[in-house]
């Protein structure tokens, strides 16, 4: 088991909307457990086992937004 816990800054994030859309896209990547979205600090926490930090990245791309 590779559990693993992937932090990122995510800027362009301003509200609720903004939070649903990363946090649909990013549920949606294999082998994710969980997604915290902080409005405030611009930061995505990931959680999961073998996730894929491109697939991640990707996701958030999809989302609209560009991660740091």
């Amino acid at each position: 088991m590779n559990v693993q816990e992937l932090s990122y800054t995510v800027a362009g994030m301003t509200c609720g909307h903004c939070k649903a859309a990363v946090t649909e896209e990013v549920e949606q990547v294999a082998g994710v457990d969980g997604v915290e979205v902080d409005l405030d600090s611009k930061r995505v926490v990931v959680r999961g086992e073998d996730v894929s930090d491109d697939a991640v990245r990707a996701a958030i791309r999809e989302a609209g937004y560009d991660a740091a």
